[in-house]
């Protein structure tokens, strides 16, 4: 495709709702899916609500089931896609959090066919978008898939999930707003293609989870709606802007150097709201409402929340920009000095 060309490709049908799970059949026919389907879902989330998932499609679809036991890795990947090859699976149904969704993302990527995204938790918007996070990649950065053809998002489901992923769910949410910082100034300094359109409908969503914080902290069936509505609309986000530019920036890059240095890191949107508030303030941006959000829905603001001891707080903000070298962000080419760390990070309250 030449320069010309932009690709947009987004999920067909977003079904969210309560006591959906008898719902996978129809939705699957609307879209089209035919053949054999792989059920994909965890230890966890196949009790929660992956073998219903599974029992509700078996009516009607020849199905196979695969338990993903050590989150968004190549080897589930690998394992994942030989699954489709050995058993001819047509489309792929992933039952879970971010991880499994992930794992069924790439797998279906890589082989060719659908798949559906049946999320069990609201902490983060790769429940619709087209990227994966993939661990062992050298550093967990996100490779680039294809969005699900649906989502379908039960609210009573996600409710059962600890309020702590919820939470998460915001931090990922509040974060574009520096994430479109970025990429505005990646536009203007390194000439960087740049959608307003994909950028409005990301910082609409951020804006919406901010308004909606004391709705949100209450964990109700409306709390989870407001999340995945903003989560999903992000997913949307990038695949307009044909990358994951609307929602992931230089506090991004931060969580992806945590994740890189830390044997158990936080959760990917707890992180991520942290290091949305450092961005803020090197950006000039009003950093005092993204932490009085995050502390209102109950998200960790610093370091001591988090778990991550100060040192290595400073140390991933330092090596944030090698993550990701062709990203440009706030953080330039040579990154943060060591001084220039700690100084964002204590005025912003982080250490």
């Amino acid at each position: 495709m030449d320069g010309k060309v932009h690709l947009m490709q987004l999920p067909r049908e977003v079904l969210l709702g309560e006591n959906l799970t008898g719902e996978v059949v129809n939705v699957a026919r609307r879209v089209g899916l035919k053949g054999k389907a792989l059920v994909l879902y965890g230890p966890r989330t196949g009790k929660i609500a992956g073998k219903d998932v599974e029992k509700a499609l078996k009516s009607v679809y020849d199905v196979s089931s695969l338990t993903v036991r050590k989150g968004a890795t190549m080897e589930e990947v690998e394992r994942a896609i030989s699954a489709i090859r050995d058993e001819s699976i047509s489309w792929v149904m992933a039952v879970g959090g971010g991880s499994i969704i992930d794992v069924a993302k790439l797998a279906s990527f890589k082989t060719g066919i659908p798949f559906i995204s049946f999320p069990t938790t609201a902490s983060n918007d790769g429940i619709a978008s087209a990227n994966a996070s993939i661990r062992d990649l050298g550093s967990k950065t996100s490779v680039k898939a294809v969005p699900p053809v649906a989502v379908i998002a039960d609210v009573k489901i996600i409710k059962t999930a600890p309020y702590r992923y919820l939470a998460a769910g915001v931090g990922d949410t509040i974060s574009n707003l520096t994430a479109v910082k970025d990429w505005q100034l990646a536009h203007r300094i390194k000439g960087e293609y740049y959608s307003e359109y994909a950028s409005s409908l990301s910082l609409m969503s951020a804006k919406m989870v901010m308004r909606n914080a004391d709705i949100i902290r209450l964990g109700n069936e409306e709390s989870v709606r407001k999340v995945i509505k903003a989560l999903i609309s992000t997913g949307v986000a990038m695949s307009i802007a044909g990358s994951s530019r609307p929602a992931s920036g230089a506090e991004h890059l931060f969580s992806h150097a945590l994740d890189m240095l830390l044997q158990k890191p936080a959760l990917h949107g707890e992180q991520v709201g942290v290091g949305t508030i450092i961005m803020a303030y090197l950006h000039g941006l009003r950093w005092e409402r993204v932490r009085e959000t995050l502390k209102r829905v109950g998200a960790p603001t610093n370091a001591y929340d988090l778990g991550i001891d100060p040192d290595v707080i400073i140390e991933a903000l330092t090596i944030a920009h090698t993550i990701r070298p062709e990203r440009y962000t706030i953080l330039g080419k040579d990154g943060l000095t060591r001084e220039a760390a700690e100084k964002a990070a204590k005025i912003t309250g982080v250490i």
